[in-house]
């Protein structure tokens, strides 16, 4: 469970702290939650969520579902870009990658243009 304290002073925090936060994650879990989402994860998908996981725990947590995206549309440009994002996860690359990757969704995730069901 999240400390509030911890939350709103900052300083000090690292984002290796907050990844203590998001519980028990590996491949297995991962292959699971990507088997509930109807995805089986390729080299690709993990290109991806490893692009994630890694960016959270050296950035923390992003401020907008349309920070993730944009970043992750810079990162995999020469792959294609949205357009490969979205064939890789079909009901958002934000929500479905970020699920997958044990991640919190990030503020403001939930335009269905970034893949929410909400």
């Amino acid at each position: 469970m999240y400390d509030i304290n911890q939350i709103i002073n900052r300083e000090g925090n690292t984002p290796e702290v907050d990844l203590l936060e998001l519980g028990d994650w590996s491949e297995q879990i991962a292959q699971e939650l990507a088997g509930e989402e109807g995805i089986t994860l390729s080299k690709e998908h993990w290109d991806v969520i490893n692009f994630l996981r890694d960016h959270y725990q050296r950035c923390g947590p992003c401020p907008s579902g349309r920070t993730v995206l944009g970043l992750l549309e810079d990162n995999f440009a020469q792959q294609g870009g949205k357009k490969h994002l979205y064939h890789l996860f079909p009901r958002g690359p934000v929500v479905q990658a970020c699920k997958i990757a044990g991640l919190p969704l990030p503020a403001y995730s939930t335009d269905p243009h970034f893949g929410s069901v909400m």
